[in-house]
């Protein structure tokens, strides 16, 4: 790693997580690149992660916060503070393959129309099986990281448009932040990138999916499980961010059909998952703040002129698509039915 004017800037966010985060510190020491910079940034972790990158890793500029200011405050304090051009936002979780930067400094240069990139994320105890390949969008307001809990295989296996990325383990241009905005600190965590994705999206910037820049995710390390009552009252309370600051009331109209049945089948999930209270919990957060998100809707940069909003529909119906193929081969592959699925693409995509 160097310290002064690197190509890429490497803005790690953490919250008590010693244990992977020297994994992951560890793994950056062996890139075949060395044109980078490590930020850590530490959201008042009280569990030995301070202590251990001041005395093992010194090459790693520290940001202490005193909490936790959730995902989106750590990483944008991390982006204001780099100077590199290229900025690669990494979950502590996460074992980087070592010519992963190398293939990343190649992308820039082979893809100069692209203002951010998806890494391949792979499944740590599994590493046959995909963890995201890209992130596609659903009309209900939330992301799916496409491939998640396949196989690895030949239609993952090469560089594509997709679009966005998922801010575990994602480059982005200094350029296309500056133009479309940092994460909404309203968000906390969960979300944010799906956010960040439709308003990169709606201002014409493109994403590409490197299938040669691996990452290794072990997944909810900071949360502890992937369903307890946070993840639920912020998926919750963000869905309903996403939906109400990116689209017009044009677009919630046209897509209301869509949005009614994701809501209804979330909140079956959470019925099911004993989670009712921590979904209200979430709802009434969302609805009690609505006016302020609308006011911050109207202060959004408008459309790019080459995105108009029936354009921008349309990006997002075929990601949704994209999404739903992906979670149909998963389930197939599973020995699982299809039908209700099947059905939803009859009637609606």
């Amino acid at each position: 790693m160097i310290g002064h004017d690197p190509l890429i800037e490497i803005i790690i966010p953490n919250w008590n997580g010693e244990g992977m985060l020297n994994h992951c510190l560890q793994s950056l020491r062996q890139q075949t690149f060395s044109d980078f910079a490590v930020t850590v940034v530490d959201n008042g972790s009280h569990d030995g992660s301070i202590e251990l990158m001041e005395r093992q890793f010194p090459e790693v500029r520290l940001i202490k916060l005193d909490h936790n200011t959730g995902f989106s405050v750590a990483v944008n304090t991390g982006i204001e503070a780099a100077k590199a051009p290229w900025l690669l936002l990494l979950n502590n979780d996460m074992e980087v393959a070592p010519d992963c930067l190398e293939k990343l400094c190649l992308a820039v240069a082979q893809y100069p129309e692209y203002d951010f990139f998806a890494l391949k994320m792979m499944n740590f105890h599994q590493r046959e099986y995909i963890d995201g390949a890209g992130d596609a969008v659903l009309r209900g307001g939330v992301g799916y990281r496409l491939g998640t809990m396949e196989k690895d295989g030949e239609g993952y296996c090469h560089d594509r448009e997709t679009f966005g990325a998922c801010a575990g383990a994602a480059l982005y241009s200094r350029g296309m932040l500056a133009r479309v905005g940092l994460f909404d600190s309203d968000f906390f965590a969960y979300l944010e990138d799906v956010d960040l994705n439709m308003r990169a999206r709606r201002l014409g910037s493109r994403c590409m999916f490197l299938a040669s820049a691996l990452v290794y995710h072990i997944g909810s390390a900071s949360s502890g499980s992937k369903i307890n009552e946070l993840t639920v009252r912020l998926s919750t309370r963000n869905n309903i961010y996403v939906l109400f600051k990116n689209y017009s009331w044009g677009l919630l109209l046209r897509f209301l059909p869509a949005i009614a049945v994701y809501q209804t089948a979330w909140l079956l999930f959470c019925l099911k998952k004993g989670m009712l209270a921590p979904y209200l919990s979430g709802l009434c957060q969302a609805m009690s703040t609505l006016p302020g998100l609308l006011k911050k809707r109207g202060k959004m940069p408008a459309h790019d002129p080459a995105i108009p909003v029936k354009r921008f529909a349309a990006m997002i119906r075929s990601a949704e698509r994209e999404a739903v193929c992906s979670i149909m081969a998963r389930r197939t592959a599973a020995g699982k039915g299809n039908f209700l699925l099947n059905l939803y693409c009859t009637l609606l995509l």
